[in-house]
C-alpha cells in the first residue's frame, strides 16, 4: 500500500467515526452553513462538534502549515481529504472569506507575527472577515477608489465608503483597500485590516431582488486604524489585493462544478417523469440537460487540473479569471434550468412547500455572479489580452 493510499484509508476511518449523521445533510438553508466568528449562533451540537473536532485535526484549512491552524497537508493529501468528504456528503466544517481570500494574502505577504496571530483564528472559525474592495463610481475600475487614509503619526483616519460588502452586518473584521497616497493612482493604496467595531464604522443592507440582504453599504467616519494594520507594504497594497482577487475569483467559479449535484438530468427525471427507456419525459429539456452536464464535466476536469498547476505554481496568472468566467455562466445556466424544470412552481414565492421560494430566489441571486469579483466583460478582456495574445482595441 502506497502512503497515499494510507493516508486515504486513515482519512476515512476518520470521516466515518467524527462526522455526525446530521453533517452529511444537504444544506438546506443559511443557518445549516458554518460561518464562524463573534456573533454566529451554532444551529445544533452537531454543527458545532463537527467544527471543533475538524479544527482539532487542521481540517478547516487543511494545507495550510500546522503552525497557523492547518494540517500541513500536501496537495494531494489536500486533494484526497477533499474527495473523502464528498463521499459521505460532509459538509465543509467552516466557511469563510478568511480561509478563501485573506488567509492566501496573508501567507503569502504577511508578517509571521501576522500569519500567527491572525490565521489560526480564521482556522478555528473565531473570526469572520469581510471585504472592503468596490465604492460606489469604484468596481471594475477598483483602483479609482477614494476612500482615503489620512497619516496622523501612529495611525490613519479612515473615512469613505464601500458597497457591495458581502455580509458586513456578520462580520467581526475587515480587509479593506485604503488609499494613502493621492498622488499615485496604483502605488498609492494599503492593504488594511480593523475590527468592524471601530468607531465610526457602520453597514447598511442592501436589499436585492431575491428579497435577501447578504450585500452591504459600509461607512468609515473618522476611524481611525493602527499602523500595525495592514499588510504588505504601505501604498503597495494593489500587489497585494490583485493576489487576492485571484482567490476570489476561484472561490466564486465554485458554483459552476455544482458541488454534490452528480446530473442536473437526473436530479429532474425523478420530479418530471421518465419515458418508458428510462429517460427524463421531456426530449427538448433532456437534452439541454444532457449538454449542459457534458460541459460541467468537462469544467470539472478543468478545474482539478488547474488546481493541480495552481498549487505547483504551474498555473497562467490569468487562469482564475478563465475559471471565474465560466464557473459563474455555468452556474446562471444551471439555474435557469432549474427554472424551466420547475415550470410555474418554481415561480412560486412564500409557500412553506417551496421553502420561501428558495429556486426563484436562488435563480435571481445567480444574477450576481457574472458582476461580483469582476464582471464577465472584464474577464474576456484579460482572458484575450493575457491568455490569448489578442490585440487591445
Amino acid at each position: 500500500m502506497s502512503d497515499l493510499d494510507a493516508f486515504r484509508a486513515d482519512v476515512r476511518a476518520w470521516l466515518e467515526a467524527n462526522c455526525p449523521p446530521e453533517m452529511r445533510e444537504p444544506v438546506r438553508d443559511e443557518d445549516d452553513i458554518c460561518w464562524g466568528g463573534r456573533k454566529f449562533k451554532f444551529k445544533n451540537e452537531a454543527q458545532k462538534l463537527w467544527l471543533d473536532r475538524c479544527v482539532a485535526k487542521g481540517y478547516t484549512v487543511p494545507d495550510w502549515p500546522k503552525a497557523y491552524g492547518g494540517a500541513g497537508l500536501s496537495p494531494e493529501e489536500t486533494k484526497i481529504l477533499k474527495q473523502e468528504m464528498a463521499r459521505i456528503n460532509a459538509r465543509p466544517p467552516l466557511q469563510s472569506f478568511g480561509i478563501w481570500m485573506l488567509g492566501p494574502a496573508l501567507l503569502k505577504f504577511g508578517t509571521e507575527e501576522q500569519k500567527v496571530h491572525y490565521l489560526n483564528q480564521i482556522a478555528r472559525g473565531e473570526i469572520r472577515w469581510c471585504q472592503g474592495y468596490s465604492e460606489p463610481g469604484s468596481g471594475s475600475d477598483l483602483v479609482s477608489l477614494q476612500t482615503f487614509g489620512e497619516d496622523k503619526g501612529d495611525h490613519w483616519v479612515v473615512n469613505g465608503s464601500k458597497i457591495w460588502t458581502s455580509y458586513a452586518d456578520k462580520a467581526d473584521w475587515i480587509f479593506c483597500l485604503v488609499r494613502t497616497d493621492k498622488t499615485n493612482k496604483y502605488q498609492g493604496i494599503t492593504f488594511m485590516l480593523f475590527d468592524m467595531e471601530s468607531p465610526g464604522v457602520t453597514t447598511k443592507p442592501i436589499l436585492l431582488i431575491s428579497g435577501n440582504s447578504p450585500f452591504c453599504e459600509t461607512f468609515f467616519d473618522d476611524v481611525k486604524v493602527p499602523k500595525t494594520q495592514f499588510v504588505g507594504e504601505i501604498n503597495r497594497g494593489w500587489d497585494v489585493a490583485k493576489y487576492l482577487l485571484g482567490h476570489e475569483r476561484e472561490m466564486i467559479s465554485g458554483g459552476g462544478a455544482g458541488g454534490d449535484m452528480v446530473s442536473i438530468g437526473a436530479l429532474f427525471a425523478q420530479s418530471l417523469g421518465k419515458n418508458d427507456h428510462g429517460e427524463l419525459d421531456d426530449p427538448i429539456l433532456r437534452a439541454e440537460m444532457a449538454a449542459f452536464d457534458v460541459d460541467v464535466f468537462a469544467y470539472r476536469a478543468m478545474g482539478e487540473r488547474f488546481m493541480d498547476m495552481w498549487k505547483t505554481g504551474r498555473a497562467h496568472p490569468a487562469s482564475s479569471n478563465m475559471m471565474k468566467y465560466v464557473g459563474t455562466e455555468l452556474n446562471k445556466r444551471r439555474h435557469e434550468l432549474v427554472m424551466s424544470g420547475g415550470g410555474s412552481d418554481a415561480l412560486e414565492w412564500d409557500s412553506e412547500e417551496s421553502k420561501g421560494g428558495a429556486r426563484a430566489r436562488t435563480w435571481l441571486r445567480t444574477k450576481a455572479n457574472s458582476i461580483e469579483g469582476g464582471t464577465s466583460e472584464v474577464m474576456l478582456n484579460v482572458i484575450a489580452k493575457r491568455i490569448l495574445d489578442l490585440p487591445g482595441a
